[in-house]
């Protein structure tokens, strides 16, 4: 899908056509086709593999300077349907016309870029736009941080009463969303990092244009995403002990059911063991008297019962 919108005059925003595209556009292309790839390419003049770079779902945070454009991949987070997290690349392209967004698939990062926000951006400011994005692309983490936090805090409730599969793999998922979040931020720190040493280059310069106010909000923008790794990091390694906490909880309520078993099973043995000597054709005690059988049966249940002591006093029962 491509989407063409330009910033007016009245901090609204104008949607046009591939025919209207004119400097300051906004060209958003969420999962595009081939064909329009090629559209893309022969109006703005890029390399269509400067435009697919970013469709690969493997593509790490990076930046490339090219025939006089400049590409930023950054990844960001989205959830899908079923409310799993991960990350996706996202490619802002520079041109001498405009800028350009890629990604493969719909997510809020560029959905909340939209006519009712309008005001908050303006296409024609490159560079402005671009420190938006990637700010918002850090908010975006931690909102949805807060949220596998909540749902962790859910999941662990849960385990308390009754330590199911179901929950376990619950946590096993939140864990492998913080791994994509955190190898994401850290890629993304580096490439805001190298952007920043680069803003007084000729190469930049060319290109993208920063005031002191957007060198400041850079600045901002690179200590929101350290501030979103710290925190992914440390609500990673809390997981991490509490998956490695409910392991020795499980694995000592086995314990506890294989010992009160074993405990049971030779509590039980007992009177099958007298029961067992009783029945052999040699002379026994009682074998001649009328309360034999009656004689046994006390017996047996002495046994059973000095032995369910000794195990209660020994914690097996």
């Amino acid at each position: 899908m491509i989407e063409i919108l330009k910033t007016q005059d009245d901090k609204s925003l104008k949607e046009l056509t591939l025919n209207e595209a004119e400097s300051g556009s906004w060209f958003n292309l969420t999962s595009p086709s081939f064909e329009e790839i090629q559209k893309v390419s022969l109006i703005l003049d890029l390399e269509e593999s400067f435009l697919r770079n970013s469709l690969d779902a493997d593509e790490l945070s990076r930046m490339e300077f090219e025939d006089g454009n400049f590409l930023v991949i950054t990844n960001v987070p989205f959830v899908d349907e079923e409310m799993n997290f991960d990350t996706l690349p996202l490619g802002i392209i520079f041109t001498h016309e405009g800028i350009i967004t890629v990604c493969s698939r719909e997510n809020n990062i560029i959905n909340s870029f939209n006519a009712e926000t309008s005001r908050f951006f303006d296409t024609r400011n490159k560079t402005n736009f671009m420190l938006n994005i990637l700010f918002r692309t850090a908010k975006y983490y931690l909102r949805y941080l807060k949220i596998i936090n909540k749902r962790t805090d859910e999941i662990e409730d849960s385990l308390r009463k009754s330590t199911s599969n179901k929950e376990i793999f619950k946590l096993i998922e939140a864990q492998k969303s913080l791994v994509y979040f955190t190898a994401a931020l850290k890629d993304n720190r580096v490439v805001l990092e190298k952007i920043l040493r680069l803003v007084n280059t000729p190469s930049m310069q060319g290109l993208l244009k920063f005031s002191e106010d957007e060198i400041d909000l850079l600045e901002d923008v690179i200590i929101e995403t350290k501030q979103a790794e710290e925190m992914v990091e440390m609500h990673r390694t809390i997981l991490e002990g509490m998956m490695d906490g409910f392991a020795s909880i499980i694995n000592n309520n086995v314990n506890q059911v294989m010992k009160f078993l074993a405990a049971i099973t030779i509590i039980l043995s007992v009177p099958t063991m007298l029961g067992s000597f009783w029945g052999m054709n040699v002379h026994l005690p009682f074998q001649n008297s009328a309360f034999g059988f009656t004689y046994v049966i006390a017996l047996s249940i002495v046994c059973v019962v000095g032995v369910a002591v000794y195990f209660g006093k020994k914690g097996l029962l």
